[in-house]
């Protein structure tokens, strides 16, 4: 064969026209965030942006962070920005970019801090964000301006995301367990981290990839060393979607409690427990799952604490005192009222107790309490009712009370106080005015008469009294000894009774369980029919149910539903020898493989009907 030409020369010539027509790829690394607006309300939210053009791959971006600040939603965008200009190659950036919704936790000049990337081993920081947050609420943002943004926005003509309903729960996103992968419990805390008597979040859901019917016998984890306050605790089923692991599922919240530890160290929260019923009618199918425990770190309070000072004073307070009137006749009654209001603790708090000069006599008070939990957190107010009654006129002076708290944002102890009260008696219309009197004989005029006869005095007390013959006692009537030996006689027959009820109950539920066992062995002899069938599926079913019904009689309660490994312990605890437990379990595990795997050749369906048999024969 002759050779045309070389292939050397050619392969240069379309390396070179390809590299020529290649697109050219930014070559400067972009870094930064802004705001959409930079005056906001403190009960209004605002846009942070974070954006990086032409990261690498291997980049790794922090998010900014701050107690002034709490995050409401947030989302990541990535897209590929392509321009042209000149007849030149192709400009192509990839752009990333982090929205947070975010909100004030206070007014005031706040600072938000820099975003962080690293990558290669160097870190690049944005510059900070200053914003200023007015109190109340300034309405939406203003229209935007002619100033000109550093990258042209590929995302501005992309819709808003709705409000994400998961925004109050903890960034980590729960684990799906492998044997309950379609339905399963999941117990999270909106902190893990927390001072002694401040509020941490508890919540509990339900992630499911099936219909559910109803969920019952909720049981909660135990929450020793915390003092808790129900939040929320829906009547109805109610899912929103989520996306565990790229899994889509429906997340049910079961129950939100609010708990405030009581002292320091670290608490572990048990598992929850639930039954579950999925489908509907007669296709309904009970489960029982169980979720993760928790645990959560408790730090003391710092020192510098006021003296007096509760472990429940922790939170947001404001100390105020109502008085119905400051100025009374002497014989009428002053309603004060101190009340203290704020988010923490509200039941387990106690306001400064009132106190007085000696002339005005302040008896017992009443407490009452209103919470009203708002964003998941406690709120509400304490008010505890005095009645004063002067016992002299003059003027007297209710002193300041004081309620010192400590504040867990601002990591601060502060003081509540009130301002003292001025009360003005008055002596009585028609009544001889006495003179009135000054601090100095309060404590004089406190031991004075203060009941004062009028002038016909008291009347003597008239009672007419007569003597009657003592009757004869009872321990010498004919009633008694029956009457005292009537108690006895009834407590022996409620024990024969009982005991006569209690041999039928064990008989019967005894009879309940024989006739278990021997409808699942009858069910085992109908999957022995269908073991050479061409339905593979159907006749490792039937063995696997076979073999749920006979557990179910053996153990006292159904399995279906349960893990391997909690149908193991089952056993464990009812004292199964090892030998039959492992037999058990290999067979379901064979009946979940010959399903789902292929069904397996004859002897294997011989081997799982044997070991089916031998896990049934000689229990005890």
């Amino acid at each position: 064969m002759r050779r045309t030409g070389s292939s050397g020369p050619v392969a240069v010539l379309v390396g070179l026209a390809l590299l020529a027509s290649a697109p050219a790829w930014a070559a400067g690394l972009e870094f930064y965030q802004t705001v959409n607006r930079e005056e906001v309300g403190s009960e209004d939210t605002f846009l942070l942006t974070v954006v990086t053009v032409d990261a690498p791959a291997d980049a790794k971006v922090k998010l900014p962070r701050s107690d002034d600040f709490e995050v409401v939603n947030s989302s990541r965008s990535t897209q590929r920005s392509v321009s042209w200009s000149g007849g030149g190659p192709a400009n192509i950036q990839d752009v990333t970019k982090y929205v947070m919704v975010m909100r004030a936790n206070r007014a005031g000049k706040l600072t938000i801090p820099p975003s962080e990337m690293t990558t290669a081993g160097k870190t690049h920081r944005t510059d900070s964000v200053q914003i200023d947050v007015k109190p109340g609420r300034l309405g939406p943002p203003p229209a935007q301006s002619g100033r000109q943004q550093r990258l042209p926005d590929p995302f501005a003509s992309m819709p808003s995301r709705l409000p994400d309903p998961f925004a109050d729960e903890p960034e980590d996103e729960p684990t799906i367990p492998r044997g309950d992968s379609d339905l399963f419990l999941r117990s999270s805390l909106d902190r893990d981290e927390i001072f002694v008597g401040e509020q941490v979040t508890l919540s509990l859901y339900i992630y499911s990839r099936v219909d559910l019917s109803s969920v019952d016998a909720v049981t909660m984890p135990k929450l020793e060393g915390f003092w808790t306050e129900e939040v929320e605790s829906p009547t109805q089923l109610s899912g929103e979607q989520k996306v565990v692991d790229g899994v889509p599922y429906r997340a049910y919240l079961l129950r939100r409690r609010a708990l405030f530890p009581v002292k320091a160290g670290t608490l572990s929260i048990s598992a929850a427990e639930a039954d579950i019923t999925t489908g509907f009618l007669f296709a309904g199918h009970r489960v029982h799952r169980v979720s993760n425990g928790l645990k959560v770190k408790v730090a003391p309070l710092p020192p510098g604490a006021p003296q007096g000072m509760s472990n429940a004073n922790v939170g947001s307070w404001r100390l105020s005192m109502d008085v119905s009137q400051t100025r009374v006749e002497l014989g009428q009654p002053i309603t004060v009222k101190v009340i203290l209001e704020g988010s923490g603790n509200v039941k387990n708090v106690n306001p400064p107790k009132l106190t007085g000069p000696s002339a005005l006599k302040i008896y017992d008070p009443t407490t009452t309490d209103k919470v009203a939990p708002q964003r998941n957190r406690v709120q509400g107010r304490r008010v505890v009712e005095y009645l004063v009654m002067p016992q002299r006129t003059g003027t007297f002076t209710l002193p300041a009370l004081e309620f010192p708290f400590f504040d867990a944002r601002a990591r601060s102890y502060e003081v509540s106080r009130t301002d003292p009260i001025t009360l003005t008696v008055e002596p009585a219309a028609g009544s001889t005015a006495l003179p009135p009197t000054s601090s100095a004989h309060v404590a004089d005029s406190a031991n004075e008469q203060k009941n004062v006869l009028t002038s016909g005095g008291l009347r003597p007390v008239r009672y007419q009294a007569r003597f009657v013959a003592p009757s004869e006692p009872p321990w010498k009537r004919s009633f008694f000894v029956p009457l005292v030996l009537a108690p006895l006689g009834l407590l022996a027959g409620a024990a024969l009774l009982g005991g006569v009820r209690g041999r039928m109950a064990t008989r019967t539920e005894a009879d309940k369980g024989r006739q278990q066992a021997k409808a699942a062995r009858k069910r085992l002899v109908e999957a022995e029919k269908l073991q050479a069938g061409a339905d593979a599926g159907a006749f490792y079913t039937e063995v696997e149910k076979a073999l749920h019904g006979f557990l179910g009689a053996r153990l006292g309660g159904p399995v279906i539903g349960l893990t391997r490994e909690a149908i193991g312990e089952r056993m464990t605890v009812a004292g199964v020898a090892q030998e039959r437990r492992a037999r058990v379990l290999y067979v379901l595990e064979a009946c979940d493989l010959g399903r789902y795997g292929g069904g397996g050749d004859a002897a294997a369906r011989q081997k799982v009907m044997d070991a089916a048999v031998a896990a049934m024969e000689g229990w005890a």
